[in-house]
């Protein structure tokens, strides 16, 4: 009996040894990912490092979230080179009857160089607001410079739980240099599930310590002057020469394709309707940067036929040249130089088809890829027929139709992929027509805003178009254009311009140049261009009633009431008030619109601060609204119209009592009532 308890006692013993042995191995384990875990606790604690969420509440209005300014930091390996974007803002809790858009994308979609009203969707929202003026709207910007898919399809991500209605995107030029691009000296080697694992591992602050400490340890090595005098554009550029088809060129096009049908297929099945652009570049007005030279010793011919081509177009003998040309791509038909001098021949000759052909082609070849290969736009064409709610906005075929030949140049592109204003536009409009198309959004006639009128109206200053020129003079001054022999000159002879020129090289914000100008045209009495300057700033803060019922006053003073009453309803739905209200209400009488006064009159009634008595003003418009009706059943009843002009006179309404005056006259030139009436008016 001792024996067999003492057996016991001893397995038992053994048991919880085992058991023991196997806690402090778990222990042992966990040990590490516990010191990790606290460490991370603590440094969230103390706030250090960044919040890498696409959007944080906003510091001017705790309402309303905008874009997180850190998060390219997410995607950037090097803090020094990431961009951030725009601070557009929209509310925490969507009001109902919103319609919420979200914009991704890459340089071209921030409205480079402009950016602010330059940009598509700032032409896109203007020409909305006015189209649909009783529709609230959110068009929130989230596209940085720099960047590629990867940063498309990571933000796409985040987008869902704030209820978008719609997103646009316009991305693939950066395909290859932008951040995680595959010949970008910010890159991470390796497969798409690594990358996507560095990139989560970059939302812990323990990985920013580290990643800090990394480099506060290489900055005490002797200072590099690698990078020293590059522009963005050329420090992001690791393989300057990606030959068409090779390893390197087809990971571009997986890259892309595999992060945008991962796009596609999360707003799809979100069920968010996604309008996605494909891509414009310049084809005939840049000769291509990079061209792969053959070996000679496989394509003996071409070298010899190529120089003496030349030779032909520097003698001004074209026809000669031609058949060199095209001997040397019969020789070797890789050649973008061969095939960019080919199109310029054939588009001499008149054979614009032919042409562009050659065009495309030298773009395709061209090894520096700053511009997309057409492949990309194959992609997206299929990507658009896989997902229902991802509709195709067909920006290249409305870009070649608006240019000569189909051929797109620097009639609308500013160098290689940018547009310019007119080319922002021209986006804007493709995008709003796709989305009119698919029932986003409805535009009653009497309101819709046609794209003449958007292009005469627009509010882009002199600020925004000169520093996107001077932007654009220095880049073509700087690698890889002036290895292409491309040259602008910057003259500056007017105050605007130096205050352009300013912003272009940072001596000043944007904000600050136009309050100048503002000041400016105010002193001299302009106020047409301060009025521009006003609708701009509404633009930039769409959330912000002041800068509507400016614009409105200024509109006013303008006697451009149909826009002044624009403003002003739009201040009005914001913030109904009884000064706005009776703002309203003698704008409409101007028009002679007796009936879209009326409400704002019975608003001023019930919120009457100052106690004025307005009934008798009440009195008179529903008289007038009675005779109006007479009056278009009795077109020839002259007593009508002046009884309506002699209300009008009664009410301060001056212009109404001209308009109907000037009725009366028309149809009997001696009415002594009108005639009477004229006098009086003249004195006022």
């Amino acid at each position: 009996m001792n024996k067999t308890r003492f057996h016991d006692y001893g397995t038992q013993a053994a048991l919880l040894q085992k058991k023991r042995m196997l806690v402090i191995k778990i222990i042992s384990i966990l040990f590490p990912f516990l010191i990790i875990g606290g460490v991370e606790a603590g440094l969230r604690l103390f706030n250090y490092g960044h919040n890498l969420e696409l959007f944080i509440t906003s510091p001017q209005n705790r309402n309303y979230y905008q874009l997180n300014p850190a998060a390219s930091l997410k995607y950037f390996s090097n803090a020094e080179i990431a961009t951030k974007g725009n601070s557009e803002l929209f509310k925490k809790v969507k009001d109902s009857g919103t319609l919420r858009i979200f914009v991704l994308g890459e340089s071209t979609t921030i409205g480079y160089p402009y950016f602010h009203n330059g940009s598509f969707h700032r032409w896109l929202q203007y020409r909305l607001m006015h189209s649909c003026p009783e529709k609230h709207l959110e068009i929130i910007n989230l596209s940085l410079t720099g960047v590629n898919s990867y940063t498309v399809a990571g933000f796409t991500k985040e987008l869902l739980p704030y209820q978008p209605d719609a997103v646009l995107i316009y991305t693939g030029h950066n395909e290859y240099y932008g951040c995680l691009g595959t010949g970008s000296t910010d890159k991470v080697a390796g497969s798409p599930f690594l990358i996507h694992l560095v990139l989560k591992l970059r939302e812990f602050r323990i990985t920013q310590l580290m990643a800090s400490a990394l480099h506060k340890i290489s900055t005490l090595k002797p200072a590099s002057t690698e990078g020293a005098g590059k522009t963005r554009m050329e420090m992001m550029v690791a393989a300057q020469q990606i030959t068409f088809g090779s390893d390197m060129y087809e990971r571009g096009i997986t890259q892309f394709t595999t992060n945008m049908d991962n796009t596609l297929r999360i707003l799809d099945q979100a069920n968010v309707p996604v309008f996605i652009s494909n891509l414009v570049s310049t084809e005939k007005d840049l000769f291509p940067f990079i061209s792969v030279a053959p070996d000679s010793t496989k394509y003996p011919g071409f070298n010899t036929a190529y120089q003496q081509g030349e030779q032909a177009i520097a003698n001004g003998d074209s026809a000669t040249a031609l058949q060199h040309f095209m001997a040397a791509e019969n020789s070797y038909n890789a050649h973008a130089g061969c095939n960019y001098y080919l199109g310029l021949l054939t588009l001499h000759n008149g054979d614009s088809t032919a042409a562009k052909t050659y065009f495309d082609k030298a773009r395709d070849l061209d090894a520096l890829r700053f511009r997309a290969p057409s492949k990309l736009n194959k992609v997206m064409l299929e990507l658009c027929s896989k997902y229902k709610n991802a509709h195709l906005v067909d920006a290249n075929a409305v870009f070649e139709a608006a240019s000569a030949g189909h051929i797109i140049g620097n009639d609308l592109i500013l160098e290689h992929v940018h547009p310019n204003l007119k080319g922002y536009a021209l986006l804007s409009d493709v995008f709003y027509n796709t989305m009119k198309a698919q029932g986003l959004f409805k535009a009653p006639p009497e309101t819709e805003m046609s794209f003449a009128q958007l292009q005469q109206t627009m509010p882009v200053t002199v600020i925004d178009s000169l520093s996107g020129a001077y932007k654009i003079a220095n880049l073509k001054r700087s690698w890889p254009f002036n290895k292409t022999h491309v040259s602008d000159t910057m003259l500056i002879s007017s105050a605007e311009e130096q205050l352009a020129y300013e912003v272009a090289f940072r001596k000043t914000s944007w904000a600050a140049a136009l309050q100048q100008l503002y000041n400016a045209y105010n002193q001299n009495g302009d106020f047409a261009r301060a009025a521009t300057i006003v609708a701009a700033w509404v633009q930039e803060h769409p959330t912000e009633t002041g800068y509507y019922e400016e614009a409105g006053n200024y509109y006013g003073k303008l006697d451009n009431t149909a826009e002044a009453i624009f403003y002003f309803k739009k201040v009005f739905g914001m913030s109904p008030s009884f000064d706005v209200a009776r703002t309203l209400f003698v704008l409409y009488l101007k028009q002679d619109n007796a009936s879209e006064a009326l409400p704002y009159l019975d608003y001023a009634i019930d919120h009457n601060e100052r106690r004025l008595n307005l009934l008798p003003v009440k009195d008179c418009l529903l008289q007038i609204l009675e005779l109006q009706t007479k009056a278009a059943r009795e077109p020839a009843n002259i007593d009508v119209l002046n009884q309506i002009a002699g209300l009008y006179y009664r009410m301060g309404n001056k212009d109404g009592a001209v308009l109907y005056v000037e009725k009366v006259l028309d149809a009997s030139p001696g009415n002594r009532d009108a005639l009477t009436m004229q006098s009086q008016l003249k004195k006022v």
